[in-house]
């Protein structure tokens, strides 16, 4: 019997864990402070800028969806629409958990939104389903229909 109970607390404890995954991992404030300085570019139109350190924040966290969302808006503004798909699709399993505010939005050429990280995952919104709706309105950029 105590090996039974012992294995459930485990299972409790390792689906606890991986349940504040994302929150833990969001709460990183050099991750946080570099996934926001990419963002302030964004907003000055620095976009190249911007791109460089999206793609460094990439080099060492490979599937941070934020930092993914935030490099497909930038290549919609390029009409690189078949790349920032692929960026979206890979960051969407990864959003659950995220929580964002919209308060600030980069809204890059109407069809991608980007947004600032929370420092302490306060925010009233889903990543997860804001990417869905950035995925919607590439899609439908790549075909020829602007979601304006």
């Amino acid at each position: 019997m105590p090996k039974t109970i012992a294995k459930i607390l485990l299972l409790f404890l390792g689906l606890s864990l991986a349940a504040a995954g994302p929150a833990l991992a969001q709460g990183d404030a050099a991750l946080a402070a570099k996934i926001n300085a990419g963002y302030d570019l964004l907003e000055k139109g620095q976009y190249a800028q911007a791109q460089k350190v999206y793609e460094e924040v990439l080099k060492q966290h490979p599937d941070q969806p934020l930092a993914l969302n935030n490099l497909a808006s930038i290549l919609c503004k390029e009409k690189k629409y078949p790349e920032a798909l692929a960026l979206l699709k890979r960051a969407l399993p990864k959003a659950g958990g995220y929580k964002i505010t919209l308060n600030r939005v980069c809204n890059v050429e109407g069809v991608c939104a980007a947004y600032p990280m929370s420092k302490d995952n306060s925010g009233q919104e889903n990543l997860e389903d804001v990417i869905k709706s950035n995925i919607l309105m590439v899609n439908m950029a790549a075909a020829g229909r602007p979601g304006k």
